[in-house]
């Protein structure tokens, strides 16, 4: 069975094309990182922590750890504490081409293998017109970045590079590739 160290429904929904028969069980770790860890590995150094931690509670299982960063002109991105969090990320992502980062760790038999995928997604200029509607509809209040490419956040995408799924939260083809070879 795969375990799934994550609370996220839409990586429940994209571990889904990999298995049916898939546990959700979120980890319950410190998301603190040293700042000797450079933005880009952050993702990678998180989805590691989760995955183990969860693997301890399911040693017979395959474990999957995930982790998303947002990261725009070197600064991390993470869930908007409030409102105005959200629009103070929307601006600094707008008209901007900026990194998704999602880092994956899979813990079977003993073993890991982790690994990272980025994607870079390209904004369209935004008004703040266009922020402040998108911040009401509550979309951005739980994603990292503070936008969901796969709702409303769509319309301010101009085009990205890489893996879509990686946006949404999951690079379900790498990740599938892997768990067939561990």
């Amino acid at each position: 069975m795969l375990v799934l160290a994550s609370a996220s429904p839409r990586r429940k929904e994209l571990i889904s094309f990999i298995s049916s028969d898939v546990m959700i069980y979120p980890a319950d770790v410190d998301e603190s990182f040293s700042e000797d860890i450079s933005a880009e590995s952050v993702p990678e150094f998180l989805a590691v922590r989760k995955a183990k931690a969860v693997s301890e509670k399911f040693p017979e299982d395959t474990v999957i750890g995930s982790d998303t960063s947002v990261i725009v002109d070197g600064i991390i991105l993470g869930k908007p504490v409030d409102k105005a969090d959200a629009k103070r990320m929307l601006h600094l992502l707008s008209g901007k081409t900026h990194k998704v980062i999602t880092g994956c760790a899979i813990f079977k038999n003993g073993r890991s293998v982790s690994f990272s995928e980025t994607t870079e997604v390209t904004f369209y200029p935004l008004t703040d017109k266009e922020i402040d509607d998108y911040v009401d509809t509550n979309e951005p209040m739980d994603k990292a970045g503070a936008y969901g490419i796969q709702g409303y956040g769509s319309l301010f995408i101009k085009g990205i590079n890489g893996d879509y799924f990686n946006v949404v939260g999951l690079p379900v083809a790498k990740l599938n590739k892997v768990l067939k070879r561990v």
